[in-house]
């Protein structure tokens, strides 16, 4: 038997009283708990020491036979002792979440707060909307006053006698799970409600309009305080509606900027000149420099989707898309054949020419080799 002080373990002083000794006990088993401890062998052994300390301190027969004569008047009895007073390992572990009071069980907290979906235009997440929202939410039942019973009473549940957890011990360590049968409400119902079929709450249709601020972006939520769902004790949740935006044949939006592909003839990246664009504020001019490239970005500062918390705006990014003619009359091929030569002519040849230049006679080597 290991020599150790029950009074030191419980830290307790020799003249404390049996209530005294109760509670240092449910403090320092919850203190070394192996379910609070997991991996930690130093806390299991002190957590079998409280529990063997209590089983003597508790009792008053031992407690006085340890008093004369330490351990030795024990007769060994005190070795492997169990739970010191509790019924089951599970009061230890109601004791963790009951403020250290027995068998206690707190109620599954209520989910009151309810989502809905509306569905806006592009633009109209850009500019702010007025919008009615459609949805349902719950209240508890008129009939059954949110009990799910038909006699307005429920039964303490058999499978976890009115804790809402079940428990199971393996060794030193216990597991619990949400009881199968109540599903964590400690109680059950024998006559269901009919109205509710035993839910104890009821559907109420509602709708409203609501403001959508500028800026919005596909898949921001917006908080109405109060339009939720109704709970036992009449406080109410809150409603998160979730903003679905379509997307526009033209523009693209990421974050608070504005995209839009420009096609320029080919001509015009070659000459440079002025555009008309789209915008989302209408239409607008732009320059086109001269040997403007295909996919080259033209930044539009300022002229983006006004961000919904700062109200500063984002800017408008023109993506150039060079194209081609797909048809030429005879007239149009003559006149880019005598551009194309030209070009040809003020170079000394044709400009590939200059970039294979040694090129071949490089390969010619190769093959001598």
């Amino acid at each position: 038997m290991e020599d150790f002080d029950y009074y030191e373990i419980l830290e307790v002083a020799k003249t404390a009283s049996a209530d005294e000794i109760k509670k240092a006990y449910r403090k320092m088993a919850m203190k070394y708990h192996p379910d609070k401890n997991q991996g930690d062998t130093e806390a299991e052994n002190m957590f079998k020491k409280v529990n063997e300390a209590y089983q003597v301190l508790s009792d008053e027969a031992k407690r006085s036979n340890y008093d004369r004569y330490g351990k030795a008047g024990l007769g060994g009895g005190s070795q492997g002792a169990g739970f010191g007073g509790f019924e089951d390992f599970s009061d230890i572990f109601d004791s963790f979440f009951g403020g250290g009071q027995r068998a206690s069980r707190r109620e599954p907290r209520e989910n009151l707060d309810v989502a809905a979906e509306v569905h806006i235009e592009f633009l109209e997440a850009i500019f702010g909307c007025k919008k009615e929202i459609k949805y349902r939410y719950d209240k508890q039942c008129t009939v059954c006053d949110g009990t799910g019973s038909k006699t307005g009473k429920r039964e303490s549940c058999p499978a976890c006698h009115g804790k809402g957890q079940i428990y199971q011990k393996q060794g030193f360590m216990t597991f619990s799970q949400t009881c199968h049968v109540c599903r964590g409400a400690g109680s059950i119902i024998k006559d269901k409600c009919q109205k509710c079929s035993g839910i104890g709450k009821e559907q109420v249709d509602e709708k409203f309009s609501i403001d959508i601020p500028e800026g919005i972006d596909d898949g921001n939520r917006l908080r109405v305080a109060g339009k939720g769902s109704v709970g036992k004790s009449g406080n109410r949740g809150d409603l998160y509606v979730i903003v679905r935006v379509k997307e526009d044949r033209v523009f693209v939006r990421h974050d608070d900027d504005i995209y839009v592909e420009v096609p320029v003839f080919f001509t015009l990246a070659a000459l440079g000149g002025k555009i008309t664009i789209p915008t989302i504020r209408g239409e607008r001019e732009i320059e086109i420099k001269s040997g403007v490239k295909d996919k080259e970005h033209i930044v539009i500062k300022n002229e983006g989707v006004s961000n919904v918390h700062s109200g500063a705006r984002g800017n408008m990014i023109v993506q150039v898309k060079i194209t081609y003619p797909k048809k030429m009359n005879q007239e149009q091929e003559e006149l880019l054949k005598k551009l194309h030569e030209s070009f040809s002519h003020n170079h000394g040849n044709e400009p590939h020419h200059n970039v294979f230049e040694g090129v071949f006679e490089k390969v010619k080597s190769w093959f001598k080799n």
